[in-house]
């Protein structure tokens, strides 16, 4: 799956916006080859859909 990244915090996590109602989660623990600091708001990312406790987010996220 592919989206954008549309916020980041200072606190590690952001939001990647995917074509759905629902910006998707992402952690910085979830980032596979790329460091938190290297994205950018409005990269092109690839990512995998977990189901977790608190709703879907994003897993194994990568620049697309």
């Amino acid at each position: 799956m592919t989206g954008t990244i549309k916020t980041k915090t200072d606190k590690g996590f952001g939001f990647i916006s995917y074509g759905e109602p629902k910006d998707l989660f992402f952690h910085s623990n979830d980032l596979n080859g790329v460091t938190f600091e290297e994205l950018q708001i409005g990269a092109t990312v690839s990512f995998d859909i977990q189901d977790g406790e608190k709703g879907k987010s994003a897993k194994n996220v990568t620049l697309a």
